[in-house]
C-alpha cells in the first residue's frame, strides 16, 4: 500500500445524508436514465470531468498540427463541431451547449485539455480523455518525458443565492482552533475556501486535492445584492513530472481515476457534497 502524507492548506481555515427532501432530487428526475448511469450527477446541480496535460515545452501551434489533433477528436466525437480561438493562442473545439451537457477540448501553448459537462456516464467521460491522450503524443509531438503534470478533475457545482462563505461554514464547519474567531460579535465571514491536499507516494509526485470554491465577494455582502452563482467542489488527482519509461499517459490517467473515485465515494460524498446540498435546501 502506498504511503499517505497529509498536508492541510488553510485559506482562513482549513462534508451521505438522505437527499429525498432536497432540490437535487428534482435534478435527478430531470436527468432520467442519465442519472442512473452516472450516480455522481444526482449529487449537485452540475457535474463535470476534466483532464489537463501540462507540458514543459511549448506545443506546436501551426495550423496543420492543431487542426490535425482536433480532426482526430472529431472523428470519434462528430458533435465536436464548434471551433474557435481565444486570444489567438488557445484553440477550442466543443459541442453545442444548449442541452446542458457537452464535450470540449483545447490546445493551449503548453497544455492540452479535455472535458465533459454533465456526462451521461463516467466511462464515457474517461473514454474521451483516453482518446485525447492517445492522439496527443502523435498529433502534437508530446513525449512522456515532456510531462509537467497530468490532472484528472471531477467537479461539482451547487447553485446558491447568498453568502457562499457563510453557507460553507454552516455546512462543513471550521477547524476547532478557528471556531471562536468565526463567532466573534459583529464579524461577517467574507472568505472561506477549505483546501486539503495529500500525497499518495513517498516522493509526493502523486497527489490529490479536495477544494471548495465559493464565489461571493465583499461588495455583494456589503450591499446584500446576491446573484445566483455556483459553489464549486473540486476533487483533483495529479501526477507531477516526467512519466516513468514504462508508463503511458493513459495508464497514468487510470491511476488518477482510481484515486478520485476512492476519495469521492469514501469521503467527499458523506463529508462535503451532501452536507452542502442539505444546507442549501434548508436556507
Amino acid at each position: 500500500m502506498d504511503t499517505l502524507f497529509l498536508g492541510v492548506l488553510l485559506n482562513a481555515v482549513d462534508a451521505r445524508g438522505l437527499l429525498t427532501v432536497f432540490p437535487v432530487v428534482s435534478f435527478w428526475s430531470l436527468r432520467g436514465s442519465e442519472s442512473e448511469m452516472n450516480p455522481y450527477s444526482s449529487l449537485s446541480d452540475d457535474f463535470y470531468v476534466n483532464m489537463n496535460l501540462s507540458t514543459e515545452m511549448d506545443l506546436p501551434s501551426n495550423r496543420e498540427t492543431v487542426l490535425h489533433f482536433f480532426e482526430q477528436m472529431q472523428k470519434k466525437y462528430p458533435e465536436l463541431r464548434n471551433f474557435y480561438s481565444r486570444d489567438k493562442h488557445d484553440f477550442i473545439l466543443e459541442e453545442d451547449k444548449d442541452q446542458g451537457h457537452y464535450r470540449w477540448c483545447t490546445v493551449e501553448p503548453r497544455r492540452v485539455c479535455s472535458g465533459q459537462v454533465n456526462p451521461a456516464s463516467m466511462d464515457g467521460a474517461l473514454e474521451q480523455h483516453r482518446h485525447a491522450l492517445e492522439v496527443a503524443p502523435y498529433a502534437l509531438s508530446i513525449s512522456p518525458m515532456d510531462c509537467e503534470s497530468l490532472d484528472l478533475l471531477i467537479g461539482f457545482d451547487f447553485s446558491y443565492r447568498g453568502n457562499h462563505n457563510q453557507l460553507v461554514v454552516e455546512a462543513l464547519g471550521v477547524c476547532p482552533a478557528l471556531e471562536r474567531m468565526g463567532a466573534m460579535p459583529g464579524a461577517t465571514i467574507i472568505n472561506y475556501e477549505p483546501n486539503f491536499t495529500f500525497a499518495m507516494d513517498d516522493e509526493c509526485r502523486l497527489q490529490c486535492r479536495i477544494s471548495v470554491e465559493p464565489r461571493t465577494n465583499a461588495y455583494q455582502i456589503r450591499t446584500g445584492e446576491y446573484q445566483e452563482e455556483q459553489i464549486s467542489v473540486y476533487v483533483t488527482a495529479r501526477q507531477y513530472g516526467s512519466l516513468a519509461a514504462d508508463r503511458t499517459y493513459v495508464e497514468t490517467l487510470e491511476r488518477l481515476n482510481e484515486i478520485c473515485h476512492d476519495v469521492i465515494d469514501n469521503y467527499v460524498i458523506d463529508s462535503v457534497l451532501q452536507p452542502l446540498a442539505r444546507t442549501i435546501a434548508l436556507q
